[in-house]
């Protein structure tokens, strides 16, 4: 802090300082003066609660001499009685005005009656003072004014009954309140320092054990700011050892740099050990960077008998330049005996301390209230004035924000980018059940091998996926055609027979469908409650947030009502096989039917027909490839239509042809069915339940949430209102804006 300020730098007798009182000499300088201005300002905008300014504070253990102190810099009495005299912090904020000389009173409170944080309060207690000699009797009754919160403050002013209270009757013995004395005046320096209560040593009969902590964290609030000097008094009456505030401001500055020490009562060392004291005074006894000093003030009776501060100052001059050891202390040490020394050298320390903080100050502000800016930002939106447009507006948004993600946006992470890999894999699920018929007899040698890839296939598919599974072979399908058969004639079979088969494949649609209805409803329900989290979760108290929620679930609900109605009437028509899509049916089934034949026939001229391809030219290509070459063109002038994969249709007949016929139709109608269903059923859910759930949704929100209506605007205020949390947060916040902005307008004077 201040290791560079050595005490040689100060050299001033106590004639050089007029009838200044203390620190407010005329003589300081007016660098001096004008950084204690600033520092005191600044303290008056309150910026202090927010961080640390450099100030003086006052530690002691009880009946150390801390008041006496005080009076010989301020110029003002204290009030004294027996035991201990400062019961809660007393804060002087002192400045030089050109007006005359006054002080006001205020009560500083941070803590309620119970001793919990409470919104700060900066009161003024009673009227301002004009005559010094009645603070003393202010100071009293503001102290009592604290030390009884549950009372009128204004009762200690005027109520006579309560002069007479005994401090052991107080609700509290002690408080963190305190209070503030603003005292200005031609003959007032500007200066801002804090007296405390004294360390407790022991709890007396009348007092409570939780006092001593009480105190002491009390000290260490102050203390442990980097920028307070402390003023440490240690009374010569009793054994250093036993002093505790000296151990204390030790642990929170162990070099000593920011203490200043102070020795009191050195009338009262016992004879023969002034020796001792006076290894203090020479920085050899537990040496300090700005060293330590020694005072004497007037004793009780001289304070009784209405010393004046001049007389006071004469009497300590006296006994330091009379009484031995003291008057025979080297010279370079005489100048760290006497009070105007003393508040020479804390003026000094200050002065000095504030212009090498000034820059950090200036940084650690606009940290500061730059972060508080973010933190203000971060809180929800503060209520409008207009409940009902807000709300409305609210609600506005989401419904642009819904219309806009429900018909689709071009991001990766879309509404529809999410659903379309679930419609997908339910178009896979459903072709998947396409039935596995084999062309092959069961017991066949050829039972276990795999069929070979329908190259007609390739045009309709991404992919083929052949179920392995659940084979239904060719003699199978033919016992039961002949078991199926009634009255029809013998080359004839029932349709039943294919509208079974073709059950076995629908009928399994039903879970694809089902798994993909609840993707894209948790899908739908997870983005609706993103979106009414982004507008409805900073609204209000949660009300407004719950109820949307509650209502968009229940819309959602029944579109999916009404979408699942659809696919559930979607898969009762597959039940009824039919189709109008003539063409595409037949020609699959030829394809189909071929495609079995040639699966059957094991001969070459199979193979080589199912592997055929056209030559180049009529005269190039094997004889066999010619002569097919030859037979196609041939049918084709004749007015026959052939393709090379039509050709195994002219092998000789073969006993399973009425099963092969069947098991073609059943596959061709799979083929119609399967496209049919697997585009549906994603048209569907996305027309009642993605697209569809926009329809009536303003109108339920507004019913919901009862917009209109004569409760509309009790209910949106109710809405709107926000959290007794979040307004409390609010009102620190700017209360701290508030009191920064202050600071740092005084800051900027410092530079005009």
């Amino acid at each position: 802090m201040s290791s560079s300020i050595s005490s040689s730098d100060v050299d001033t007798s106590p004639e050089d300082y007029g009838t200044g009182v203390g620190l407010s000499d005329p003589n300081i300088s007016l660098h001096r003066r004008k950084m204690l201005d600033l520092i005191n300002r600044l303290h008056t905008t309150g910026v202090q609660m927010d961080m640390d300014l450099p100030m003086i504070a006052v530690i002691g253990s009880q009946s150390a001499g801390k008041s006496s102190l005080i009076e010989s810099i301020s110029g003002i009495t204290l009030p004294r009685s027996a035991g201990t005299c400062t019961r809660c912090p007393t804060e002087c904020k002192l400045s030089h005005s050109e007006a005359a000389w006054k002080c006001i009173v205020k009560l500083h409170i941070i803590t309620d009656a119970s001793g919990q944080p409470c919104d700060v309060k900066n009161t003024p207690f009673g009227p301002p003072i004009t005559n010094k000699t009645d603070v003393e009797d202010r100071i009293r009754r503001a102290q009592r004014a604290i030390l009884n919160p549950s009372i009128n403050p204004d009762k200690f002013l005027d109520d006579s009954e309560l002069d007479d209270q005994k401090p052991e009757d107080a609700e509290l013995s002690f408080s963190k309140n305190s209070i503030s004395l603003e005292i200005s005046g031609k003959d007032v320096a500007d200066l801002s320092f804090v007296d405390l209560p004294g360390l407790i040593a022991s709890v007396g009969s009348t007092g409570k054990d939780r006092d001593i902590d009480l105190v002491k964290a009390l000290v260490t609030s102050y203390i442990k700011k980097p920028s307070c000097v402390i003023l440490l008094t240690v009374a010569c009456e009793t054994d250093f050892e036993n002093q505790g505030a000296h151990h204390l401001a030790k642990q929170y500055d162990p070099e000593g740099k920011r203490i200043v020490g102070v020795l009191t009562k050195p009338d009262r060392i016992p004879a023969g050990e002034e020796n001792r004291w006076l290894k203090f005074i020479r920085n050899e006894q537990e040496p300090l960077v700005n060293h330590w000093y020694c005072v004497k003030q007037p004793g009780s009776k001289e304070l009784q008998n209405g010393i004046s501060w001049a007389e006071a100052r004469s009497q300590e001059n006296d006994f330091f330049a009379l009484t031995q050891p003291w008057s025979t202390v080297e010279p370079q040490y005489q100048k760290f005996m006497r009070t105007t020394n003393l508040t020479e050298r804390l003026s000094t320390i200050l002065s000095e301390l504030i212009a090498k903080r000034l820059p950090e100050i200036h940084n650690e502000l606009y940290n500061i209230l730059r972060k508080t800016q973010e933190e203000m930002i971060q809180l929800p939106k503060a209520p409008s004035s207009d409940a009902v447009g807000e709300v409305w507006h609210v609600v506005g948004e989401f419904m642009r924000k819904l219309s806009r993600r429900l018909e689709g946006t071009s991001d990766e992470g879309g509404l529809l980018q999410k659903i379309r890999p679930h419609q997908e894999d339910f178009k896979r699920a459903i072709r998947t059940t396409a039935p596995n018929f084999i062309p092959w007899e069961q017991h066949s040698v050829r039972q276990n091998q795999d069929l070979p890839d329908a190259d007609f296939l390739a045009n309709e598919e991404d992919e083929q996926l052949v179920p392995k599974t659940n084979k239904i072979y060719v003699d199978d399908v033919l016992k039961h055609a002949q078991r199926a058969r009634t009255r029809e004639l013998p080359d004839n079979y029932p349709f039943v027979v294919q509208k079974e088969y073709i059950q076995q494949f629908t009928e399994q649609w039903a879970p694809p469908a089902n798994v993909l209805f609840d993707h894209v409803y948790d899908i739908l329900k997870e983005d609706l409650n993103t979106m009414v989290q982004e507008h409805f979760a900073k609204m209000g108290r949660g009300g407004a947030h719950h109820s949307v929620i509650m209502i968009v679930h229940e819309h959602l609900d029944a579109a999916t009502e009404r979408a699942k109605e659809k696919v559930d009437w979607l898969l009762e028509l597959e039940k009824a096989p039919t189709t109008l899509n003539i063409h595409y049916y037949s020609d699959f089934k030829g394809k189909f039917l071929a495609y079995y034949k040639g699966c059957r026939d094991e001969g070459e001229l199979t193979r080589k027909l199912q592997t055929y391809k056209a030559p180049p030219t009529h005269q190039h290509g094997s004889t066999f490839q010619q002569a097919i070459f030859k037979a196609l063109g041939g049918l084709n002038e004749a007015g026959i239509a052939v393709l090379p994969g039509d050709l195994p249709k002219l092998l000789p007949g073969d006993p399973m042809d009425p099963a092969l016929g069947i098991m073609a139709g059943v596959r061709a109608y799979f083929q119609v069915s399967y496209k049919r269903f697997s585009d549906m059923v994603p048209l569907a859910i996305d027309h009642e339940m993605i697209l569809g759930l926009e329809k009536g949704m303003e109108s339920a929100m507004r019913d919901g949430l009862n917009l209109t209506g004569p409760d509309a605007k009790s209910r949106c205020q109710m809405m709107v209102q926000e959290p007794s949390i979040v307004a409390s947060r609010r009102t620190d916040l700017q209360k701290k804006l508030d009191r920064l902005h202050a600071a740092s307008l005084e800051l900027r004077k410092l530079l005009v």
